[in-house]
C-alpha cells in the first residue's frame, strides 16, 4: 500500500522543505502562472480554456517530475513544454479530457467526480510517454488509477487542513499549499506507476510503503 504520509515527506523534500527556499516559491510562481493563463483564457470563453489547459498541464506537470528525478533548479521556460512538444496531441488531450469529464458531470455529480480522478494520470503519463497519442494517454491513465481512486480522493482531503490553516492567513497560505499539494500527487503518479511495473529501471523497495505496524 502507497504511504501518503512518505508521499507527502517527499514532496516536501523535493520543494526544499522550506516555504520560503527558492526551489518552494518557484513552484509556487509556476502554479499562479497557470492559474493566470486558464485564468484570461477562461474569460475569453470555454472552449479556449479547454485548449489551452492540455499542454500548459502538461509543462507544469513536467516541472514537478523534474523535481521528483532529483533538479531542484526550476526553469520557468520549462512549463511551455507541452505547447513545443506534441501540441497537438496535448491541445485534443486537454479538451476532451475536460469534454467527457463535464459530460458526465452533467449527467450526475458522482460519475464526473469518479472520471475526474480516472483522467488525472492523463498530464503525468503524456509527459512521460511523449510517443503516446491523446486516446493511450486516457485509456492508460483509466486503467492506472484503477484501485487507486479513493486514495487519490484521501490524498487530496488529507490537504483539507493545511489549506484551512492557509486560509486563517488571510488567505495568502492557501498559495503555498499549492506547490505542496501538487509534487505530492506527482509522486503518487509516480508510485503508482512503479507498482504498475511501467518503470523498469525501479524497484519495489523504492515505492513509498507504509510503515511496518
Amino acid at each position: 500500500m502507497i504511504s501518503r504520509q512518505i508521499i507527502k515527506q517527499n514532496a516536501k523534500l523535493q520543494l526544499g522543505n522550506n516555504i520560503f527556499g527558492s526551489t518552494w516559491l518557484m513552484a509556487l510562481l509556476i502554479l499562479l502562472i497557470e492559474s493566470a493563463i486558464i485564468g484570461v483564457a477562461s474569460y475569453c470563453g470555454g472552449v479556449p480554456a479547454m485548449l489551452v489547459e492540455g499542454p500548459l498541464v502538461v509543462g507544469v506537470t513536467s516541472v514537478f517530475v523534474s523535481l521528483l528525478r532529483g533538479n531542484n533548479i526550476i526553469n520557468i521556460e520549462d512549463m511551455f513544454k507541452g505547447f513545443r512538444e506534441n501540441l497537438g496531441r496535448n491541445l485534443i488531450l486537454g479538451f476532451l479530457a475536460n469534454l467527457f469529464i463535464t459530460l458526465w458531470t452533467l449527467l450526475f455529480i458522482f460519475p464526473g467526480i469518479v472520471k475526474t480522478y480516472a483522467y488525472s494520470m492523463a498530464y503525468y503519463i503524456a509527459n512521460e510517454h511523449p510517443e503516446y497519442d491523446w486516446k493511450a494517454c486516457l485509456d492508460e491513465s483509466q486503467r492506472l488509477t484503477r484501485g487507486h481512486k479513493l486514495d487519490l480522493f484521501v490524498l487530496d482531503l488529507s490537504f483539507i487542513g493545511w489549506y484551512i490553516v492557509g486560509a486563517m492567513c488571510l488567505g495568502i497560505g492557501v498559495l503555498w499549499v499549492a506547490p505542496y499539494h501538487s509534487c505530492a500527487k506527482i509522486n503518487y503518479f509516480d508510485a503508482i506507476m512503479k507498482l504498475d511495473g511501467m518503470n523498469t529501471t525501479e524497484t519495489v523497495n523504492d515505492i513509498p510503503q507504509e510503515p511496518a505496524e
